[in-house]
């Protein structure tokens, strides 16, 4: 086999693994991606892969200048475009190379980002605080939890924890901080504090039993 009948057998292997790479992708985001494999050689659309645009097979690729020496990127993008139906399209390109690094061919992963957005616009919805009123005083005068939620989570995230990382000596402290604050006082405090701190009521008692000692 001569050096162009060698370079055409790589370059058509090269071509198949692209394809199946371009498949790959598209399952693991199906349905919201679309990859195109473009045939720098033919200027040809070479494989699409979950057809979301509605381009063919042999399509023109009108990408000339990736064939230019001064080419230099490997990725480009990512970049938003409209696809026929009106929905964004968030798009990025990789040039492939063949084995003596000239460009061979250029994949594009098209994502439709529509549903992510319309999404997003409902929780933006759901979660806008305009509609909020502040707490009622009626309601919230002497409500113990409130106090006590917000006394843990200062606390928690002055120390940069989470309730799941407690030890038993961060709990310990914890209990003892809101004593300090008048957390107590409040009926069953003691009871939600443990519930609250996945300890028994035994133990919270025992610290501020200590207290009083």
């Amino acid at each position: 086999m001569n050096a162009p009948e060698k370079d055409s057998a790589l370059d058509a292997t090269s071509m198949d693994n692209f394809r199946a790479i371009a498949d790959a992708i598209a399952t693991l985001f199906f349905p919201h991606a679309e990859v195109v494999l473009h045939d720098l050689r033919t200027q040809k659309v070479d494989y699409i892969a979950n057809n979301l645009s509605k381009r063919e097979i042999g399509d023109d690729s009108s990408l000339e200048d990736m064939l230019s020496e001064e080419v230099s990127e490997r990725n480009i993008g990512p970049y938003e475009k409209l696809n026929w139906d009106g929905q964004k399209i968030r798009s990025l390109s990789s040039v492939l190379r063949d084995s003596k690094g000239r460009p061979l061919a250029v994949l594009c992963i098209n994502l439709n980002i529509s549903l992510f957005e319309n999404a997003k616009a409902a929780l933006d919805l759901f979660l806008s605080p305009t509609k909020l009123i502040p707490q009622p005083d009626s309601l919230f005068r002497d409500d113990w939890q409130e106090r006590i939620n917000t006394f843990l989570h200062a606390w928690l995230r002055e120390r940069q924890l989470s309730l799941n990382v407690l030890t038993r000596d961060h709990k310990r402290e914890l209990v003892l901080a809101l004593h300090a604050e008048g957390a107590f006082k409040g009926k069953s405090a003691s009871n939600y504090v443990a519930n609250v701190l996945n300890m028994g009521r035994a133990t919270v008692y025992k610290h501020l039993k200590e207290l009083k000692g």
